[in-house]
Formats: structure tokens, C-alpha cells, sequence
């Protein structure tokens, strides 16, 4: 039983409402995780890795130390590949400083396609593999890879494409099918809010390649979704019909490309999830154990769409698990 299950569980059995919370709030304290990740980071240093479409791509490194080689943990910010960039990485990422965080951004869609920007991604990858010992010090045998939603997919994706693959991947609400139903029809949920008109939608958008933090993220958010309303992000996105040329989307969907030597992977996802669907997380563990494939299923009953609206337990529960595999997987 996971951590994340006890607590649900608790909550269903024998103990009353105070007797659970009380446990609940041990446990929480022993597993405390700072409340800023800079308070327990060296300062954080920015490299251009990549010029192309324009843009200058970035990423922010975290934890470097001249004098200690270390792991290192590449972080893919979310934001269905449309608006976002490399925030701060998550406070239960690098808890104890173990790690060297390398928070990357990519271009943006639908300004850049798909195959562009998992160019990015690879490109990424390899900048860290080959720079990284020399530039921030980090042991470049022992890279995982993590992400959060859009980020999760793209986590997905470097199991195999690229090479060599990381020692250990970690998806938290993400998926492995970007031709599914959920994503080209549309959104049951998204279509509860005001409509986004064409115009509105296209208006937020930029002539040329687009990768850095802006004030336009709110008006590229309004264009996601024009796109979950209408049932297009994939067409948006990859320039390709999902219904007339799934062959063309093979090699962009993880799911499909599982085979027993992908990496070792931690899938998060709350079953309540109501932006990327938990079935696409559950359709992903069942790939993995066909293929015998090293993973763990962090299942998070009732919980939100990268658990930003779970109780403070509940998240540190899973996140305390996930990085239990991460450790297991590079130190």
C-alpha cells in the first residue's frame, strides 16, 4: 500500500475525523519538505542551450557545487505545450540538495509544431549530457527526467527518443496518447466555461517562435482553450488530423513506442483529474507492464489535476514516493 493510500484509506475506516486528521498531520511533519526550493539550492545560474525560430532557449540549473559531482533531475514545465515556462522547479523535487536541477523551457505551439519541438527536448537533453559535467558539475551517467502534465508527456517521450535514455522518468498528470478522444473532441469540462471566439483565441498569439515568460501567458492560455473547446489542440499543435493520419502521430505518442528497454518510470496521476484524463496515465502503466517495464502508478484517489488542489499531506505523500524510486533509480 502506498502512502497516499493509507491516508485515503484511514479516512474510510475505523478512525474518526480527529483521530485522522491527527495522523495525517504526523505524518506530514515527518516527511516536511522546504517551503521554497531555493531555500535549500545554491543560486541558480541561467544558459542559453539552444538558438532557433528566433529564440534564445534557456534553462535555469539549481544545486551545482564545484566540489561534489551530483545526479541530476531535468525538470519540463506543463502547459499542453501552448503557454508556460521554466518556473521555479517544485519544492519536492530536490528536498535535501542531493540533485542538480536543470528547469528547461522549448519553443512554444502552435508558432512551433510538434517535430520542432521535440527537437528542443532532444536538443535539451543533449546539452545536458555532454555540457553539464563541465558547466554545473553533475554526473551525466545519472539523469532523470521529470515533468508535470504537457511536461509528463514530453517526460514520456524521452524514453525513447532519446538516446541514450534517461536513467529514470517521472509523469505527473501527463499522458501517452495526444490523439485520444480527450484531446480531439471537445472538452466536456473546458466546455462549461464562456466560449473563446476564433478571433479571440488567434489574437493571443506571436509571428514568430515563442519560449520565454511573457505577459501574453494569460492570453495563450485563452487559446488553449479555444482549442479544448473546440476538440483541435492536436491538429493546432501538430499540424496533423488525428482522424485521417494516425499513422503520422506514431512516433509522437509514448504509448505506442513502449518496448523492455524503456527507461524506469513513476506515473503520478489523481483519479479526479479534470484536464488530462487519469485513464491516460492508466493505459500507460498497463503498456509498462506489458513490457516488463521497471514502474511504479502513484494513484491518487480524488485528486486534482497535478494535485494543485490536494490537502498538503496527500501531495507529500506521493511526491515522498516518487522521489524514493528516483533515488533508487540514479543516488
Amino acid at each position: 500500500m502506498t502512502l497516499t493510500e493509507w491516508l485515503f484509506r484511514g479516512s474510510r475506516a475505523k478512525m474518526n475525523k480527529r483521530e485522522f486528521l491527527r495522523a495525517a498531520a504526523t505524518m506530514a511533519v515527518s516527511m516536511v519538505i522546504p517551503r521554497s526550493f531555493g531555500e535549500s539550492q545554491a543560486s541558480r545560474k541561467t544558459f542559453v542551450y539552444k538558438n532557433a525560430g528566433g529564440c534564445e532557449i534557456k534553462a535555469d540549473v539549481y544545486g551545482s557545487d564545484p566540489s561534489v559531482t551530483k545526479p541530476a533531475i531535468i525538470w519540463i514545465h506543463g502547459g499542453a505545450l501552448i503557454f508556460g515556462s521554466r518556473p521555479v522547479p517544485p519544492e519536492w523535487l530536490n528536498p535535501d540538495g542531493r540533485y542538480v536541477v536543470v528547469s528547461i523551457d522549448y519553443r512554444l505551439a502552435p508558432e512551433t509544431k510538434l517535430p520542432a519541438i521535440i527537437g528542443d527536448l532532444q536538443d535539451a537533453c543533449r546539452w545536458v549530457r555532454e555540457q553539464g559535467p563541465k558547466l554545473f558539475h553533475i554526473d551525466a551517467e545519472r539523469v532523470a527526467i521529470a515533468g508535470e502534465s504537457a511536461g509528463g508527456y514530453l517526460t514520456l517521450m524521452t524514453g525513447f527518443s532519446v538516446s541514450p535514455p534517461p536513467r529514470a522518468l517521472v509523469s505527473l498528470s501527463g499522458y501517452g496518447d495526444i490523439t485520444s478522444t480527450w484531446y480531439s473532441r471537445p472538452s466536456p469540462h473546458y466546455s462549461q466555461k464562456p466560449p473563446i471566439s476564433r478571433e479571440e483565441a488567434y489574437g493571443s498569439l506571436g509571428k514568430g517562435g515563442v519560449c520565454e515568460p511573457s505577459e501574453k501567458d494569460e492570453a495563450r492560455w485563452k487559446f488553449y482553450l479555444y482549442c479544448r473547446q473546440q476538440g483541435t489542440w492536436p491538429k493546432e499543435v501538430a499540424g496533423h488530423d488525428p482522424d485521417t493520419e494516425s499513422s503520422w502521430f506514431r512516433p509522437y505518442c509514448p504509448v505506442r513506442n513502449v518496448s523492455a528497454a524503456y527507461p524506469p518510470t513513476l506515473l503520478i496521476h489523481g483519479t479526479a483529474d479534470t484536464d488530462v484524463p487519469y485513464e491516460e496515465s492508466v493505459k500507460m502503466n498497463e503498456k509498462l507492464s506489458e513490457f516488463k517495464v521497471r514502474h511504479e502508478f502513484v494513484r491518487v484517489p480524488g485528486g486534482s489535476h497535478c494535485l494543485e488542489n490536494d490537502a498538503p499531506e496527500v501531495r507529500t505523500a506521493a511526491f515522498r514516493q516518487t522521489m524514493n524510486f528516483v533515488r533508487m533509480q540514479i543516488g
